[in-house]
């Protein structure tokens, strides 16, 4: 039988994990990539001694890491070393008012019953439920391609369905069980990479406190790049043949099949299965001729999409105090910068925001004596993010930082750089320059997300954060899974 050729768009984790999965079941497999190194938004870059870390920088759900590696025979530790990271990550509600995650349960659980009696009971109360919810959301329900309501038609998984709390907010559900604010801040904050207020998110994803509490934060040493070295590593073993400065310009079909792409270049590449793991509206708006596009400009625009961000990152010339890792600013009201994001899209007033300090746990990724600091604003998508206004939130959030921090820092910086929507857009097609995929609302989870497949084209498929199973770093690996899946089944 004659070896099947599919070509793969994007080397993002859905990109690398659908090509690799295809090699292993003896396709050949080009892998497509616009920019000149791998990872799509878990691209790196060097500067001056400093490694940065382009985008992702939380690693949770170990176990979807490991059960990746695990289908080639592999596991993590074959590419990098991980460190659970304790404290976890600090959250800063003000000026010496900062709570530290401990990692281990029994520590967290006293730190709770201290801010809330009682809570140390409920949090057991709910981390079984939310236990519950992650064995069978993470390891069944996110691994299935939602493409008929047959999948999910079983007593069994019904039963399951019922259980996991799917018609409930998440912010209802947790106030179930706890009274304190700034617990109840803490266990919404999880949901927060899911791209909607925990109002409008299914207590389902309470799943996410499980990861986050029980299985842990972790760090692989040299930074979130190393999992993209050892994914490619991986890829180019199985006979993935990567090419870089490839970006498609076309698909090109014929009486309903996709039979080659076109690189800007004009070269084309003839393939048996095109599997795109760039943008989805991008390549669903301008990849292919209109007539097979499967969703319309209306579909796309009434999409809940996750926020875009305002990235800084900073080398600063010494070492920083009192702050970890990971340091969530909760110093500011929540509502506020919500509306700003999903209400009425706008630049917030007093945005909350996230301060990551990786050279505390890791001292080759800045100079000696020197902090490697990546800063974030969650925003709306599609706002103008002209150089002034990156200027006046860089001005912003560095006030608050060192005053809360109580250090000089701005004075510090000896290397900077910005990051956001028009950013977002110029290097990954990013729809409305949003940085985290399609929220997680009930109505868009499972069937009600963009397709895997192109309803009009035999041999079209989309993996990625803006299908399912949706964004963030473990479903995005779980994507690439699902959708060969779906190619093997169809061309076996």
């Amino acid at each position: 039988m004659k070896q099947k050729h599919a070509v793969v768009i994007g080397s993002g984790f859905a990109g690398l994990s659908a090509a690799t999965h295809l090699a292993a079941e003896n396709f050949s497999v080009t892998l497509l990539e616009k920019n000149d190194s791998p990872g799509g938004r878990a691209r790196k870059f060097e500067s001056q001694g400093f490694t940065f870390d382009m985008g992702p920088s939380w690693y949770w759900m170990p176990d979807v890491f490991e059960d990746y590696f695990s289908h080639f025979g592999k596991k993590p530790s074959d590419y990098y070393d991980l460190i659970r990271l304790d404290p976890s990550y600090s959250v800063i509600y003000g000026k010496d008012d900062v709570l530290e995650i401990p990692a281990d349960l029994d520590q967290f659980k006293a730190t709770l019953e201290e801010i809330e009696p009682g809570a140390s009971a409920q949090l057991d109360l709910f981390l079984a439920q939310a236990k519950y919810k992650y064995q069978v959301g993470i390891h069944d329900l996110v691994k299935r391609p939602s493409r008929s309501l047959m999948e999910f038609a079983s007593l069994g998984l019904m039963k399951d369905m019922m259980r996991m709390d799917i018609f409930q907010s998440m912010s209802s559900h947790v106030r179930k069980f706890f009274k304190s604010e700034k617990i109840i801040r803490l266990m919404e904050f999880p949901v927060l990479f899911l791209g909607e207020t925990s109002e409008n998110i299914p207590a389902l994803y309470s799943l996410m406190n499980y990861a986050d509490i029980a299985l842990g934060t972790w760090y692989p040493k040299g930074g979130m790049h190393e999992i993209i070295k050892g994914m490619v590593a991986l890829a180019e073993e199985k006979g993935v043949k990567i090419r870089y400065n490839a970006e498609v310009e076309e698909i090109e079909i014929e009486r309903g099949d996709a039979r080659r792409v076109r690189l800007t270049t004009g070269e084309k590449i003839s393939a048996d299965v095109v599997i795109a793991g760039a943008d989805y509206h991008h390549v669903d708006k301008h990849l292919v001729n209109p007539k097979y596009s499967n969703y319309s400009e209306e579909y796309w625009n009434t999409r809940v999409l996750a926020p875009s961000s305002l990235l800084f990152y900073l080398g600063v010339n010494k070492k920083l105090k009192n702050l970890l890792h990971h340091n969530l600013f909760f110093d500011e009201p929540l509502g506020p910068h919500a509306d700003a994001i999903y209400t009425n899209p706008r630049w917030p007033e007093a945005p909350l925001f996230y301060a990551c300090v990786p050279s505390v746990t890791d001292d080759t990724v800045a100079p000696e004596n020197m902090e490697n600091l990546f800063l974030l604003i969650p925003l709306a998508p599609d706002l103008e993010d002209s150089e002034e206004t990156r200027a006046k939130y860089y001005d912003i959030i560095l006030d608050r930082l060192e005053k809360i921090s109580g250090q000089e820092i701005r004075s510090h910086v000896i290397f900077k750089r910005s990051y956001a929507h028009s950013d977002f857009k110029s290097d990954y097609h990013a729809y409305k320059g949003n940085a985290y995929g399609l929220a997680n609302t009930l109505k868009q989870t499972a069937l009600l997300k963009p397709s895997l497949k192109n309803k009009k084209v035999s041999n079209l498929f989309y993996t990625g954060q803006l299908t399912v199973p949706g964004p963030g770093v473990p479903p995005s690996l779980i994507s690439g899974y699902v959708v060969a899946n779906e190619v093997i089944r169809e061309n076996s």
